[in-house]
């Protein structure tokens, strides 16, 4: 995906404990670099994960995450993730996020997220407050 499509990029640095023995990213580490990602995504779009959310009655839980190793990352490289919210069902949520050291495309991810009931963890259809600011965000036109 073209770093153009994405409304959202999060910078950070490789650090040490993220590298294994061959001194590339550990693979596990870009679930947590894509979690990263998508905590600054909530905070852009005026909803602070998790106390935003649990105000308006919700929560979310991933469901699905999938990761496409392109490149390795290494010890101190600065990355750019992108993140943007490709799909509005319902009740779920699809992230799409890209992992960039400088202009090299490393990482494709996606991660599912479903809207649920706090307290039941059954799901609710996205909140329309929520759903409004994603769209404002990603200048979306509405989705079902």
């Amino acid at each position: 995906m073209s770093r153009s499509r994405f409304t959202l990029f999060h910078t950070l640095r490789v650090r040490w404990a993220e590298v294994d023995w061959q001194g590339i990213v550990f693979n596990a580490h870009y679930l947590t670099y894509f979690d990263v990602a998508i905590t600054e995504y909530w905070r852009a779009i005026g909803y602070p994960y998790p106390q935003a959310l649990l105000a308006i009655g919700a929560d979310t839980f991933v469901v699905k995450a999938t990761v496409e190793y392109h490149a390795p990352a290494r010890y101190d490289d600065v990355l750019d993730i992108g993140v943007r919210v490709a799909r509005i069902g319902r009740t779920s949520m699809q992230f799409q996020l890209d992992v960039y050291h400088a202009e090299e495309h490393l990482i494709s991810g996606e991660v599912i997220y479903v809207t649920a009931d706090p307290d039941n963890r059954r799901p609710l259809p996205v909140p329309q407050p929520l759903r409004d600011a994603i769209l404002r965000f990603e200048r979306l036109a509405p989705q079902a």
